[in-house]
């Protein structure tokens, strides 16, 4: 065979070995920036919710003065949620802090003054409106985690992502305990 013939063969064959390393590389930086970039948009829906409520206790004060107790729990809970750095520690008092805001919700049925207080209205429109993103964004995390995990499994990502030591991600769960509500209690 003619050894012009023999190196382009080769030639092509180490091209197309390059790229497909290349692609699965890319592949890989994809699916792990997305699974950050869908933690990240759950952390901002979570210090959105966070901010507003101090709002939330600052117009609920005004009608309910003997819960006070539920409010500072509240408040000590975003406290620690905004110096947490943990995403486990983060999820756990977000979901405290969701069972919180629905006991204030269901408090506010028994105070016609808080009921109609238009502020009122409108933070609780606002926090619902927050807490239906932050369930969507909690969906598209899971759902970024999937992808990644799938993508670090097929071949010939596998090989790639063992060599750079790519680890299967957990879905984000929630507890049986944290899904449970147990009534309103002060």
């Amino acid at each position: 065979m003619n050894p012009l013939i023999s190196y382009s063969i080769l030639a092509l064959l180490a091209l197309g070995v390059i790229s497909i390393i290349v692609s699965a590389y890319n592949k890989l930086i994809m699916l792990k920036n997305n699974v950050a970039k869908s933690f990240f948009n759950i952390d901002i829906l979570l210090k959105q919710r966070a901010d507003e409520i101090p709002n939330l206790i600052k117009v609920v004060k005004e009608s309910m003065k003997y819960e006070e107790a539920t409010l500072t729990k509240l408040t000590r809970l975003r406290t620690d949620f905004l110096n947490s750095t943990k995403d486990e520690d983060k999820i756990s008092l977000s979901n405290e802090m969701d069972k919180m805001v629905k006991s204030i919700f269901a408090v506010s049925e028994n105070y016609p003054d808080l009921k109609a207080n238009n502020n009122f209205m409108l933070l609780q429109q606002r926090v619902s409106g927050i807490e239906d993103a932050i369930a969507d964004r909690r969906e598209f995390y899971n759902e970024s985690i999937t992808m990644y995990n799938i993508g670090i499994a097929e071949f010939p990502t596998v090989i790639l992502s063992k060599l750079m030591n790519y680890k299967e991600k957990q879905l984000l769960q929630i507890t049986n305990e944290e899904k449970q509500y147990n009534g309103i209690e002060f």
